[in-house]
């Protein structure tokens, strides 16, 4: 029996792996962590050595409040910065006290810092950045979120950590940003527990407002504990809940939308690892051509090959359940077509 039950699964994948790529894109292309239209002129011409373009996209985020952006691109810009500073470096120089440049700046302190195994001591000295870039727009919650990146960095405490959440909160009460800094310092990788994780997480969750990526803030509590593993058991039954709010989160946003990119490939990886196979399939259809770093160089140095392969796993898992020989609606075998 446990051989036909083998030898039927592989016929099944056979028959029915290739048409579950409808709605897949090639592998050609899809793109890691692509820039969408108002990042990706930015990045061209930091290339060049030209900061203005970024000056004004992050300035216009400034202006319009649009602070969910702006920690977004502000990561971008400082990532890129990591290899390629010389624009950042002009324009620090050409204007030295703006708040749009003294965000790149600690952010990029920050990352420059963070691997090293001084860590801790090293990022003391940054702390006088991220002030700065505070002071730049008091209403600004991103350099507060940088905070809370800093705290978990410098082994701060949770009384310096619940004064900067505070801090957070009180400009952008929704920030998404700042919710998943919190989420990882209260993680049981760092200050906290798998279940002081959840309960921040799902706490946050219902206090989202409708749509907010916030919503979806359990799957990453659920992926931290799958990858990060422990002694504290999470019953299965919290982590669907996490993973089907993250769906509903999902499905209020159009597919192949770069927005909720890094939310959906997270959410695949939960799901991957619940063996929830049909639910997989429905995301990578969501995501379309976003596959984002994150979470897949968590678990390999090449994320978006991880990505690819782990795309046809689930096409294959779910191939494999789909019966050879699908009934029709009459309750007997779907004609063959044959007269």
């Amino acid at each position: 029996m446990a051989l036909l039950r083998a030898f039927i699964r592989t016929a099944r994948m056979v028959k029915n792996t290739s048409r579950l790529a409808a709605g897949l894109p090639a592998d050609d292309e899809v793109l890691l962590d692509a820039p969408d239209e108002r990042l990706a002129p930015a990045l061209v011409a930091a290339a060049r050595g030209e900061y203005d373009i970024a000056a004004k996209l992050l300035a216009a985020t400034r202006e319009a409040a649009e602070w969910e952006n702006r920690d977004r691109y502000a990561r971008r810009l400082a990532a890129f910065a990591r290899t390629r500073d010389e624009w950042l470096q002009s324009w620090q120089s050409e204007s030295p006290h703006d708040p749009d440049a003294l965000l790149v700046k600690a952010e990029l302190a920050v990352r420059r810092w963070w691997e090293s195994p001084a860590r801790a001591e090293l990022l003391r000295e940054v702390g006088p950045l991220i002030a700065a870039a505070a002071e730049g727009d008091p209403r600004d919650p991103v350099p507060w979120r940088i905070a809370l990146d800093h705290a978990r960095g410098t082994n701060a405490g949770h009384t310096e950590f619940e004064k900067l959440w505070a801090e957070a909160v009180r400009r952008s009460p929704h920030h998404y940003g700042c919710h998943v800094a919190a989420l990882k310092y209260l993680s049981a990788a760092w200050y906290g527990s798998h279940r002081e994780c959840f309960d921040f997480a799902e706490r946050a969750a219902q206090d989202a407002l409708p749509g907010s990526l916030v919503q979806a803030l359990p799957v990453r509590a659920a992926f931290a504990f799958l990858t990060e593993g422990g002694r504290a058991v999470i019953p299965r039954e919290r982590l669907d809940e996490a993973a089907d709010l993250a769906i509903a989160v999902s499905a209020a946003y159009a597919p192949a939308d770069p927005w909720p990119a890094e939310v959906r490939n997270l959410l695949t990886y939960v799901l991957i690892r619940l063996e929830r196979w049909q639910d997989a399939l429905d995301q990578l259809r969501l995501i379309g051509p976003y596959a984002t770093s994150f979470p897949w160089d968590r678990v390999s140095d090449d994320p978006l090959g991880q990505f690819l392969e782990l795309r046809d796993g689930v096409r294959l898992e779910v191939a494999s359940t789909i019966p050879l020989h699908p009934r029709s609606e009459h309750g007997g075998r779907a004609p063959s077509g044959d007269h």
